[in-house]
């Protein structure tokens, strides 16, 4: 137990005590911005609290009259039958009216955490959206999953109860004061007297939730972490036979959130059983100090009733006490872990002054272009120069690593040159909006992800409003048309999570069409056929230079079949351009391109991506 208390001192300096105060007065200013019905519940809850008040008050005066009746004998029955019946209509009327106020105010502040949450999630989700690849490079998503639905159902449950709790106990705290301090200071000296103790404690409590919750929510991260991996990665823990290994893996996460869990519990209970002892202590020492002062005719029993009944009336909101340090602890570890995320401003985003782009002939070009993946990172890119026009095909060829998918993430600004620039039509790509770039630029990538939803709007998802006979001409060229048409429902066929009943090669069909729908001014195919069949990609290829026919084109592949016929072709390697020319050029300048080209020659590449090969169902 000792070690437990020493831990749990070392642990309080590693918070940050200043953070609470600043995270709560932020959820607070979320809950402000709906000003009427945060009005409305603490008004509400004001007013419960009055009523609150007025039955000790109503239920002291009632036994002072049942007393004066058994004092007095039958002399004056009637009258003060009639008084207390009035008071015991007072006492109805009061405690419905709390009860109704307490209603309203519980509704109220619901519904204001409701409407906080619902912000909440946009504004997230949103960050979400704009963030930058560098920012998502670094971050899980399961991390972000649990942020946006854990830690956001903290920030909103301290609005929805915590905070009503909170404002309910100081208006009781300060009602009951007053209410006692006006009888007699003493007694209410012995009745208050278990405030310093559960501020000292409570204050004590929610230090080390903070700090128990934080350790959760990171715990319950990994949680979903492990959960999100096996189920994206299911054909493989089957393929492997690893499915212990992964209940191993969840199972040891699951015991970490435990004993986290447990340990917040018994922080809470602790704190709570001493705050509640010196509740009852504070109401003995009421008890025996009054009973002396009824006996000695200092005071009515119906004045130590009140007394008595106000304590009575304070013993909910003093067990909600630990609710409450509960809720303002989870919200101040949830609300600075969403807080991280809804406050990061993304590297890649409109420059001041940018314009959108103005549609013009499409012409790409990179000028002495040098990246590299963040500071002290070694270069990926060194001084990449080429221009590609409408109508033009640029072809990109290197090993594996030597920058080729870097030029087609640069191209729509996902990520930032760190030297030279890129231009379109002209214009620094850094001086046109994002949304415009990247509307112009259709970037077809190897890794295809497709949404769980039909056909259709998968190939229509970069322009929702396309005619569908552009869909379906779009498929056409992708040669996925005649395999929709087979399927039940045609177009409208739904494909399942990540398209998981197509194969690798309709996938990468299904992407090419869904680039083709906005017919943009630059198209970059980065490796977007490698899991098409030879045929396919022979048959697919032509198709491809009519469709694209106005736009500026680049392909990105380590298949020189699918590259030979560009009007120029560049060699990568170590992120600079060490070869280019045509594919007659390279051929006789014999030097790493016409290597790469006998090699894959021999091994019949060539000839299949040329049309020569077997046609392979995809």
């Amino acid at each position: 137990m000792l070690a437990f208390h020493q831990n749990a001192i070392q642990d309080l300096g590693k918070l940050d005590l200043h953070g609470a105060p600043r995270i709560l007065g932020r959820i607070l200013q979320l809950a402000l911005r709906y000003r009427w019905r945060f009005s409305v519940a603490t008004i509400t809850s004001l007013l419960a609290t009055v009523f609150n008040m007025a039955l000790p008050r109503l239920i002291g005066h009632a036994v002072d009259q049942a007393h004066a009746l058994l004092s007095h004998g039958t002399s004056n029955t009637g009258a003060t039958l009639a008084a207390l019946s009035a008071t015991a209509v007072l006492l109805v009327l009061a405690a419905g009216l709390r009860g109704l106020t307490q209603m309203v105010s519980g509704f109220q502040c619901e519904a204001l955490g409701q409407a906080v949450g619902r912000d909440l999630r946009i504004t997230y989700f949103e960050k979400l959206q704009r963030a930058g690849f560098d920012f998502h490079d670094r971050m899980h998503s399961g991390d972000l999953i649990t942020r946006g639905m854990l830690d956001l159902e903290g920030v909103r449950g301290f609005i929805e109860t915590g905070l009503q709790r909170f404002i309910a106990l100081v208006f009781l705290l300060a009602a009951g004061s007053i209410l006692l301090f006006g009888q007699d200071r003493l007694m209410a000296v012995l009745a208050m007297s278990f405030v310093p103790v559960v501020a000292v404690r409570a204050g004590l409590m929610g230090l080390r939730l903070r700090l128990a919750w934080t350790r959760l929510q990171e715990r319950m991260s990994v949680l979903t972490r492990v959960m999100e991996e096996c189920l994206q990665g299911m054909r493989v823990v089957r393929a492997a036979a690893a499915g212990s290994f992964e209940m191993q893996k969840f199972d040891a996460a699951g015991d970490a959130a435990l004993l986290l869990s447990n340990r917040r519990i018994l922080i809470r209970s602790g704190a709570m059983s001493v705050i509640t002892l010196s509740y009852y202590a504070s109401m003995a020492l009421v008890l025996w100090v009054g009973g002396h002062r009824v006996i000695s005719g200092r005071f009515t029993i119906g004045q130590l009733t009140e007394f008595l009944t106000l304590m009575t009336l304070l013993q909910l909101p003093v067990r909600q006490i630990g609710m409450i340090m509960n809720a303002s602890a989870r919200a101040v570890s949830s609300g600075r872990r969403l807080f991280e995320i809804i406050d990061l401003q993304p590297v890649i985003a409109d420059t001041p002054g940018a314009e959108p782009w103005r549609r013009g002939p499409g012409v790409l070009r990179f000028e002495n272009v040098c990246f590299s993946y963040g500071d002290g990172a070694p270069p990926v890119l060194r001084d990449v120069s080429f221009s590609v026009g409408p109508g033009q095909t640029l072809g990109i060829v290197g090993h594996s690593g030597s920058g080729k998918s870097t030029i087609a993430l640069l191209i729509p600004r996902f990520y930032d040159v760190t030297g030279g620039r890129i231009t379109l039509d002209n214009q620094d790509i850094r001086s046109l909006t994002l949304e415009s770039l990247r509307a112009a630029v259709g970037l077809i990538q190897q890794d295809v992800f497709l949404f769980d939803d039909s056909v259709d709007r998968n190939i229509a998802y970069a322009d929702p409003e396309a005619d569908p006979q552009g869909l379906i001409d779009a498929a056409v060229t992708a040669q996925i048309h005649d395999y929709i048409t087979s399927l039940p429902l045609t177009y409208e066929t739904a494909i399942g999570e990540r398209g998981v009943s197509l194969s690798g090669g309709q996938r990468q069909r299904l992407s090419i069409a869904r680039g083709l729908v906005p017919a943009p001014a630059v198209v970059v195919f980065d490796d977007a056929t490698s899991a098409v069949d030879a045929a396919t990609e022979h048959n697919l290829r032509h198709a491809l230079r009519q469709a694209t026919a106005d736009s500026a084109n680049l392909i990105i592949s380590h298949r020189l079949g699918a590259l030979m016929h560009a009007d120029e072709i560049i060699v990568l390697d170590g992120g600079a351009i060490i070869e280019r020319g045509t594919h007659a050029e390279l051929i006789e300048a014999g030097g790493h391109y016409a290597a790469l080209y006998r090699a894959q020659s021999q091994s019949g590449q060539i000839a299949e991506a040329a049309g020569g090969g077997a046609r392979v169902t995809t």
